[in-house]
């Protein structure tokens, strides 16, 4: 007997919209067709009107574990993430201490082991001085190297052009990069303080962390990249004029790749006036034109992946002022949600979500079988109740940190059904009461 069936579901693929079958045995998709309903199976969900798609590959989030586990953990963010129909995450280095280390990368890896309710991987970071550690790295352990060029805490700002040579030219996994420009930022800053001294409006943000800033930044990526040959994914963009240094097409065919982040896509600078700091971010929230390049973007596939970039802070330190407010959005529990505000909308398919949020990610970093709802790969999938409201309160917010920018709105679809390596892990608005069922993902190099 199988252990799950799922019937009458929209199933969306490469191929459009169909109403199909899945049959699930073990950790895997064992049979998709149009009528199954006769084999038996242990459990069968009818998924009748909902839209069945690949569970979200999140390439950028901060779970902030080990050194920062006050504002968020693996186990907290990556339940949250399952609730938001996230089945599988990267994490970034910037934690204490910081990844630098083939042997830092290997402890997180057995932190997540036995803490993490969704798939995992991790970045290696990059600084000034860790050229030869991330030599070392093997290619089938890092999902990418990390490079900071620009918005960092520590020693992780690369701000080292013979630096940044030697990673662009050694690095044997994908470098993944945050573009914005310090000096140009901290001139820009200098001005607003001498201004306003420590009381500057937060609608400043995206001038201070300006349009210019973000581009001197990622066109001197994407120059490196073009030089060395480099495997680049370029991190949230934030602005249109960004967008001239990429190309469309598929994924396959690009080394040079670009990312958006779900916030950039849901808000602009108008919302700085009702939510303040807790909108603020690096790179910046930046204004309307650009949120419309950015959509734009993801559809004539100038922009491959959409992620979160989930990185929370304690309320209280997202209340201080501008200068001592922390940058940074909790985003897995919504991102979904928020993108399907798109959808209803008319200006994302189901389709091009599902592209952007599995199937490309899967891709670009060569996830084995993974973000793709096909026979023979792990059975990682959301069902999503497109015509059933979704209204964000105190009560269901399942972050550490306990807030979201999302508080009191009301999405139009609902996140129905999750389940991951093959088991039921939210269903009826609950994560169920399961052991950590996460794994490492397989990259294949």
């Amino acid at each position: 007997m199988d252990d799950l069936l799922i019937t009458n579901s929209n199933l969306v693929s490469a191929q459009g919209i169909a109403e199909k079958d899945v049959l699930i045995t073990g950790k895997r998709i064992r049979q998709i067709d149009d009528d199954l309903q006769h084999k038996p199976a242990k459990r069968v969900v009818d998924a009748k009107g909902k839209f069945l798609i690949p569970g979200m590959i999140d390439d950028q989030v901060h779970f902030r574990e080990p050194g920062l586990t006050h504002k968020a953990d693996i186990a907290t963010e990556s339940r949250a993430a399952i609730a938001g129909g996230i089945t599988s995450f990267m994490d970034m280095p910037n934690v204490d201490p910081p990844t630098l280390t083939v042997e830092m990368l290997e402890k997180k890896y057995q932190i997540a082991s036995n803490r993490a309710h969704a798939n995992y991987a991790f970045y290696m970071g990059a600084s000034n001085h860790n050229l030869e550690e991330i030599k070392r790295v093997s290619k089938n352990l890092a999902c990418g190297v990390k490079v900071f060029m620009g918005a960092s805490t520590g020693n992780l700002l690369v701000d080292s052009d013979e630096a940044l040579e030697g990673i662009f030219e050694h690095a044997a996994v994908p470098v993944i990069t945050h573009c914005e420009d310090s000096p140009l930022i901290g001139k820009n800053l200098k001005k607003y303080q001498r201004e306003y001294g420590d009381d500057i409006p937060v609608e400043f943000h995206p001038v201070i962390r300006s349009e210019e800033a973000c581009y001197k930044s990622s066109l001197k990526a994407v120059n490196l990249a073009k030089r060395h040959g480099t495997q680049l994914h370029v991190l949230h963009l934030s602005t249109a004029k960004e967008l001239e240094l990429f190309t469309q097409g598929d994924i396959e065919n690009k080394s040079i790749t670009a990312e958006v982040c779900v916030h950039h896509l849901f808000f602009n600078a108008a919302d700085y006036a009702t939510h303040g700091a807790l909108i603020k971010c690096n790179p910046a929230i930046k204004n309307a034109h650009d949120q419309e390049g950015l959509l734009r973007a993801v559809v004539d596939d100038r922009i491959d992946i959409i992620a979160t970039d989930h990185a929370p802070h304690l309320l209280e330190e997202k209340r201080g002022n501008y200068l001592t407010s922390p940058a940074g959005i909790p985003l897995v529990q919504h991102a979904l949600l928020s993108l399907m505000e798109h959808y209803h909308d008319g200006l994302l398919s189901m389709e091009k979500i599902v592209e952007k949020t599995s199937r490309n990610v899967a891709k670009r970093f060569s996830v084995v079988d993974r973000g793709f709802i096909d026979e023979g790969y792990f059975a990682d999938m959301v069902l999503i109740d497109a015509s059933r409201p979704f209204t964000v309160t105190d009560d269901n917010i399942l972050y550490k940190c306990g807030w979201s920018p999302f508080k009191g709105y009301t999405f139009r679809s609902m996140i129905d059904t999750v389940v991951l390596n093959g088991q039921v892990v939210f269903e009826e608005g609950q994560v169920t009461d399961t052991p950590f069922l996460g794994e490492s993902l397989q990259l294949d190099r």
